[in-house]
């Protein structure tokens, strides 16, 4: 079991790193800073940059601890923040299936970090190394931590009247 543990929070975590520094830095082929914040923007997340900023560090820092196995709880939860507001923000609109741009792969990043605030990081991490955040306690704090982390932008997003959003087309 600890050694699937190790191979899921790897992959998710890097994973989500990878994404977070898109959105910083533009490495691999994203868009950075500037072209995160303009697309933001256009969802109604003001400041697009700022809120760009807040997005690629919550991947990027979220997926590294959760790679390490570090804070886990704490990564499962900002993990969980971020993936809800791209699952409501920007892919609820067209559907499930990630082929048509829907919500399917955020939705199964998002279930998969919270599986791991409640199973915990396994015995080759650094929290199992230091002793923390032992019982499923810990995963449904870090699941309403989530949802009220998401809920901040989601609230505070500013959505254009579909008929000026027709014009801006």
């Amino acid at each position: 079991m600890d050694l699937g543990l190790l191979v899921l929070r790897t992959v998710l975590g890097l994973t989500l790193a990878a994404h977070g520094a898109q959105k910083l830095f533009g490495w691999f082929g994203g868009h950075g800073l500037a072209g995160t914040g303009a697309f933001f923007e256009q969802l109604g997340f003001r400041p697009g940059k700022a809120q760009a900023f807040l997005a690629g560090l919550m991947e990027a820092g979220g997926g590294l601890l959760l790679a390490a196995g570090l804070f886990t709880p704490l990564a499962a939860a900002v993990i969980v923040a971020v993936m809800l507001v791209a699952v409501i923000g920007v892919h609820a609109a067209k559907g499930f299936f990630a082929q048509n741009g829907g919500f399917e792969y955020p939705l199964v990043l998002a279930a998969a970090a919270s599986a791991l605030g409640f199973t915990g990081p396994g015995a080759f991490s650094v929290d199992s190394a230091l002793g923390l955040f032992p019982g499923p306690v810990w995963g449904v704090a870090a699941l309403v931590a989530g949802l009220a982390m998401a809920a901040a932008p989601l609230v505070a997003r500013r959505v254009a009247p579909a008929t000026e959003a027709r014009k801006a087309a």
